[in-house]
Formats: C-alpha cells, structure tokens, sequence
C-alpha cells in the first residue's frame, strides 16, 4: 500500500568502498546525495539507504543491506528502488534479472540514474537485453583499462610474482622476492640431479621419498612441476612477462598461452638468482637433447 498523499516510497542503494576513512566520508556523502535527490523529486519521500560495503565479490552472499532491501520491498514498505547504475545494483546479469522480477513482481521498480531507466516500465524480455549489454560495456572498459595498466607496468619491468607458487622465494619486507633459505636448496637439487642425467620422473620420486614439500606445502611431486621449475627464468633473476593473458573478460582463469598476440616482455636481473645463468643455460640445452632423443626413438 502507498503511504498518505500518495508519495512514492523510495529507498536508495549503494555500495561504498572499503578504506575505512574513505568509507564513512562516502557512505555520508552517498546519504546526502540520496536524501537531497528525494527530496527534490516532486512526489517521491525517502525510506531509508541501504548500503553495502566494496565492490568486491561477485555473488549476494556478503550483500546483508542488499538482502534486507528486497526483504522490505516484499514486505510492502518499498515503491521504488533508486541506485546508481547496473554495476552497483548487480554483479551479474542474472543474478540482477532475479531480482529485478522479484520486486516487479511485488510492483517496485529499479531505477538506474546513469541509464535514466526504470525496471517497471519495461517488459521483462526486455530487462534481460538491457542488463547484458550494460554490464557487457562496462566489463569490457574496466577491461581493457586493467589490461593495458598491465602492459604499462611491463614496459617499465615491473614484475608481479605469485609466492604461493614460487618454490625458493618468499615476499621480503619491502614486497620484492628474496631466497628462502629452507626452499633454494630443493631448487638446486632439481637443477643438479637433471643435469647428473636424471629424469623428471626420477626427480619426482625422489623428493616424493624425501618427503620434501611442494611450493604449496604438497607431499606429491608431478612431472609437470619439476619441468617448470626447470624451465622457469625467474631462478636466474630474470623474468619474462605477459607469457600468458586472459582471454576471456568474465573468467581471469582462461589463461592463453601467448604465441605473438601480445608482446612479452624479458626484464633482466630484476630479483636475486638462486641458479646461475651458465647451469640454466646447460639445463635448457639438455632439455631440448633429451626431447629430440625421445622424437627420434619414437620414429624408429
């Protein structure tokens, strides 16, 4: 029902970022913008904001404020919902869909001050169309601007290391990688016993029987990992970047290899060396003689 006077009752939703200064000044701001907005439009009174915190994540779990909106709105206090744009309404097109319906169902609108639209007076098919192709153009514009601050940031060899993953290195105090003494000597070991005639299965096996840990702490080793650590730079202090990029603006996960799409970029001595370059070099050397050997002998 609609209160006296017939005034729209409308209730604004935002998220605000998460610097804890910045994110009382901007939840106040967002208040007053919101409060003011209200109350200079003829026939609209404020319910109250509902506010969120970040912009991170990209389901409703964390939304408490969200969830509690729509609460209302199905409980009938609620006309009209007023927010910024696509992007802070919803993370995700269908997940935005849901909800839009479910207010319309309840007959409140979602109006989307940059797009100047109200979900009520749009037929649902349409609802669809409209979301995807708001949250499409923005993806693809953060996009690209983290993309190219990417390769701004290899032009000027700045190198981003995951030491999750990086056996022999750990974060310094300064952020910059420095040798982990406990983890270097298993990187030596691996070089080492390669170049003794070792192979990676051999390898394998024996720090498995050592009960020598992985980078991420594992108790099995695999082919795979020896055979990265054996061919990555980064243990001669140098680092190759963009060797893989995302393909795909919705999933950072689907990594291409990069061929000559992009350009790499090779930056030297840009962290300690555990390995030196005249061992790597011979280890390169040994792995391309032992895959010929193999070709060969799978050809006989």
């Amino acid at each position: 029902g609609r209160a006296s006077g017939s005034k729209q009752r409308v209730a604004a939703y935002c998220r605000v970022s998460t610097g804890s200064e910045e994110q009382l000044t901007s939840f106040t701001a967002q208040m007053e913008y919101y409060t003011q907005r209200i109350a200079d439009t003829e026939g609209w009174m404020m319910v109250r904001l509902y506010a969120d915190e970040g912009i991170t994540g990209t389901s409703t779990k964390k939304r408490t404020q969200f969830n509690k909106m729509i609460r209302d709105a199905e409980k009938g206090k609620i006309d009209l919902v007023i927010t910024k744009s696509v992007s802070r309404f919803c993370r995700n097109t269908l997940d935005g869909l849901e909800y839009i319906r479910r207010l319309k169902k309840c007959g409140v609108g979602v109006y989307f001050e940059k797009e100047n639209t109200n979900t009520l007076y749009m037929p649902n098919e349409m609802i669809l169309t409209f979301l995807m192709s708001q949250a499409q153009a923005e993806s693809e514009s953060m996009s690209t601007n983290i993309q190219w601050g990417h390769r701004a940031r290899f032009k000027q060899g700045i190198v981003h290391y995951n030491f999750s993953n990086f056996l022999g290195y750990r974060r310094g105090d300064d952020g910059e990688p420095e040798i982990d003494e406990e983890e270097a000597p298993t990187v030596r070991r691996i070089f080492a016993r390669y170049l003794m005639g070792h192979s990676v299965a051999r390898i394998c096996r024996d720090l498995t029987a050592d009960g020598i840990p992985t980078a991420r702490g594992g108790e099995r080793w695999c082919d795979t990992t020896v055979r990265n650590i054996l061919q990555n730079e980064k243990y001669i202090g140098d680092a190759i970047l963009q060797k893989t990029f995302s393909a795909d603006l919705f999933d950072d996960r689907q990594q291409i290899k990069n061929e000559g799409q992009l350009p790499k970029y090779y930056v030297h001595d840009c962290h300690p060396a555990i390995i030196d370059r005249d061992t790597f070099q011979r280890v390169q050397e040994e792995i391309a003689r032992r895959s010929s050997l193999r070709k060969t002998s799978s050809k006989t």
